[in-house]
């Protein structure tokens, strides 16, 4: 998809500094707070864009497959798989539509890809047709209803990003979703993105926990 083929070079910046890499430090904590990863596991990653996640689950022991819109972003995903020194399957592919057999995974990882996903619990049926019996289902999403959400909802942000095309969801919006499956929620990144850089640290997030709607929010269901 062109508006995400266009950021594909200048995406994995925001991890280079501070506030972007202790972002990702918490949002990470987060997943795997929830998600349990076992060596071997044959995973999905929706939405995988420049292959972070996947590199980070094949880091772990799973055998990993990634699924992206964007083919520049599958390219340098795969770039960084091979230096690496992972083999990893990356497809162009949307989640509406998976090209697996059914059961083929035994879990289904998405981390910041369900922004941009219309009608989330058609692409949720779809994770949940892929995955195992007892196969676990990880979505994590920037929060609606966060300082984080109303940020890039924002007129000057979203209409000159990739958020222009964005669909946030709260927590209590995922914890709807196929209830009977739900196992863990949780959110993080408490830490405003009016902050300044110093100020991004585990002291201040840990601080601010509770108190106010965390950015990332991620659910965890098991089929």
């Amino acid at each position: 998809m062109a508006v995400f083929d266009a950021i594909a070079d200048s995406y994995d910046r925001w991890y280079e500094d501070s506030k972007g890499s202790f972002i990702d430090k918490v949002e990470t904590d987060l997943a795997f707070k929830l998600f349990k990863v076992e060596k071997g596991m044959n995973i999905l990653d929706i939405g995988c864009g420049t292959g972070n996640f996947s590199i980070k689950l094949a880091e772990m022991g799973c055998k990993v497959t990634g699924i992206d819109i964007s083919d520049k972003m599958l390219d340098i995903a795969r770039k960084k798989a091979e230096k690496a020194g992972y083999h990893i399957d990356f497809y162009l592919m949307d989640a509406y539509n998976l090209k697996f057999a059914d059961e083929q995974f035994d879990g289904v990882f998405s981390m910041a890809a369900f922004e941009f996903i219309a009608q989330p619990e058609k692409a949720l049926d779809e994770l949940f047709r892929v995955v195992k019996k007892g196969g676990q289902v990880l979505v994590g999403t920037i929060s609606r209803e966060s300082s984080w959400g109303r940020f890039y909802l924002s007129e000057e942000v979203r209409e000159n990003s990739v958020f222009k095309y964005a669909h946030f969801k709260t927590l209590e919006e995922m914890k709807s979703w196929k209830k009977e499956n739900l196992i863990g929620t949780g959110e993080c990144l408490f830490i405003p993105p009016s902050a300044k850089e110093e100020e991004f640290n585990l002291q201040n997030e840990q601080k601010l926990a509770g108190k106010t709607k965390g950015g990332y929010i991620c659910a965890l269901w098991r089929k």
